[in-house]
């Protein structure tokens, strides 16, 4: 009698975890098909959902049983298990708070200036400065004034995304403006704080386009940046 009893509660639900695990199926299916990549917003979310009387209990499933990430709120991306490709955190950054666009430590890493690996993914935006810690990264963000920030960005892309980040003349310029502990007042200041505080190498500075770099600086309107240039047009490249 135990037995049975045990069966009768058993089977249904087995059978109602089996029936879910095919819904979900079904919405990851949906979900591949709608996105070519590997990121996603609520409103493709739910267009997978639309069936559903409680899209909001299945989006908790969703995130619980790890087939989708929530990276923020009204953004997603997929779960390692239905990946097709790494998340390119790049991209995510312009992303999740805008406009953004990849600049100051994790750019020059980027590019291979500095020798650290940067995991913090750091940008520059016209809004208020602010952090997000999420499941995929730390993203941090930094004010620019409009004037400043509009001037220095490039496409590039990685793997066929496409992203926003700072040209190497613009992070090094977004670097050394919002730099606080570094005054900046006299030209001389800049061989050590380039060199020895960023340890960015002599072949790396050489590499920087001086007339980018000058036309970046006219934007700034400042004597901070200013000496920057004066420095590195006095030491070659």
């Amino acid at each position: 009698m135990r037995i049975e009893s045990i069966r009768c509660i058993v089977c249904p639900v087995i059978v109602d975890i089996h029936v879910r695990n095919v819904e979900y199926m079904d919405v990851m299916t949906c979900l591949r098909e709608k996105v070519p990549g590997e990121v996603f917003d609520y409103q493709v979310l739910m267009d997978c959902l639309s069936r559903y009387r409680k899209p909001r209990d299945a989006v908790t499933r969703l995130l619980s049983n790890g087939r989708i990430i929530r990276v923020k709120k009204g953004l997603y991306c997929f779960g390692q298990t239905y990946r097709r490709a790494p998340i390119s955190r790049e991209y995510l950054a312009n992303l999740i708070y805008g406009p953004s666009y990849v600049s100051l430590d994790y750019a020059l890493s980027y590019y291979g200036m500095i020798p650290e690996r940067v995991h913090s993914i750091t940008s520059v935006t016209i809004n208020r400065s602010r952090s997000f810690d999420t499941p995929v990264g730390l993203f941090s963000y930094r004010t620019l004034p409009d004037s400043k920030y509009a001037i220095g960005a490039v496409l590039d892309s990685v793997s066929g995304t496409s992203f926003m980040i700072a040209s190497p003349e613009k992070a090094i310029v977004d670097k050394v403006w919002t730099d606080r502990r570094f005054s900046g007042r006299r030209i001389s200041d800049y061989e050590d704080y380039l060199t020895v505080d960023l340890r960015i190498e002599r072949a790396e500075l050489d590499r920087l386009d001086r007339e980018a770099l000058h036309i970046i600086a006219e934007s700034y309107d400042s004597v901070k940046v200013n000496n920057l240039v004066s420095f590195l047009r006095r030491t070659g490249g």
